[in-house]
């Protein structure tokens, strides 16, 4: 098994927010993907973000504040899964319950050191 990083990127989420109910509802579709894959001993870590941060950058290391990109360019959150493969890793990632709200997941490798 290797380890890759699913990255969630925002998508249109106002729907989302305009009640308590259907928040509700979609979270417990995350929690639900997440049972599932625990079940599956694939999952291994996974947190939301706060939106905003810092952003340090250069050789002078310049501190700003962001990132301010585009909401379907934020990222929301991330898991650290277990996958045998490339391929495996984007049919887990295609579980994602964010798709109904147009949003994306980049699906990394993390290198072994």
């Amino acid at each position: 098994m290797e380890k890759y990083m699913l990255i969630f990127h925002g998508g249109n989420t106002q729907e989302l927010f305009s009640s308590p109910e259907l928040m509700q509802a979609h979270m417990a579709k995350w929690f639900a993907w997440i049972d599932k894959l625990k079940q599956k001993d694939l999952y291994i870590s996974g947190e939301p973000l706060v939106p905003g941060g810092k952003l340090i950058q250069g050789t002078n290391k310049s501190v700003t504040d962001g990132p301010y990109t585009e909401g379907k360019d934020v990222v929301g959150g991330f898991f650290l899964i277990n996958a045998k493969n490339m391929e495996e890793a984007v049919e887990i990632a295609k579980d994602c319950p964010d798709y109904q709200y147009e949003g994306s997941v980049q699906v990394r490798q993390v290198m072994k050191m």
